[in-house]
This record gives C-alpha cells, structure tokens and sequence, in this order.
C-alpha cells in the first residue's frame, strides 16, 4: 500500500494531497530513510515526520484500503511520539542579557537544538 493512502486513511492527515506534498518536500520516513509518496508500506513498518510542534512516529499495526471512521483509524497505528508540550513550553521565550544583540547563526542552531526544533 502507498504510504500517502495510508497515512490519509488512517487520519493523520486531512488529505491525500497534503500527505504527499509533505513526502515531495522529503519530510517523511520509513525506517529512517526518506521516500516518496509512492513508496510502499507494511505492517511494523515506523513512519516519522515532524509537524510544526512536535516529530510524529507511528508504527504501522494495519493496513487500509480505503478511509474510516476515527475509531477504526486509530486501530490501524501505534503512536510513539512524544507527548504534545505545554503551552508554557510552547511560548517560552530566551532570556538574553540587553545590549547583546541579534543571536548569531551559530547561537540560532544552539537555540534550535536545545528546543528540539531542529530541522534536518
């Protein structure tokens, strides 16, 4: 099965064309390597993509032919991400000393990494 129906299928994404942008853009992956929309997926296989809040890893439990209701959905995955973060943690803005400026790129990437908002 392509692995853009699926994910549509089992609801993680609101349409088939958006799950696909996201697999065109190399977002998604399969056992940590990145594939296109038509890339096949089976059962125990792990598919990861990061959202805008949090990186997204669900393991294939079963394979669906056609969309369903939200309670058979979720019958069809197991969600291993982490927890969504706060809102606290979601606002929490850096301290830095006045007068110091603009953070370098360097310092940016330090931010980014420490956040856990990396993009790789």
């Amino acid at each position: 099965m392509r692995v853009d129906v699926w994910l549509w299928a089992v609801r993680l994404f609101k349409s088939r064309s958006s799950a696909a942008a996201l697999l065109r853009a190399g977002r998604v992956r399969i056992g940590g390597a990145v594939v296109k929309a038509s890339a096949h997926v089976k059962v125990g296989d792990r598919v990861t993509w990061r959202e805008a809040l949090r990186e997204r890893d669900v393991e294939v439990v079963e394979l669906l032919p056609k969309r369903v209701g939200a309670p058979l959905a979720v019958k069809a995955y197991v969600d291993h991400s982490p927890p969504l973060p706060t809102r606290e943690e979601r606002f929490a803005v850096g301290v830095r000393d006045r007068g110091t400026g603009r953070p370098t790129k360097r310092e940016r990437r330090e931010i980014d990494h420490l956040r856990g908002t990396r993009r790789d």
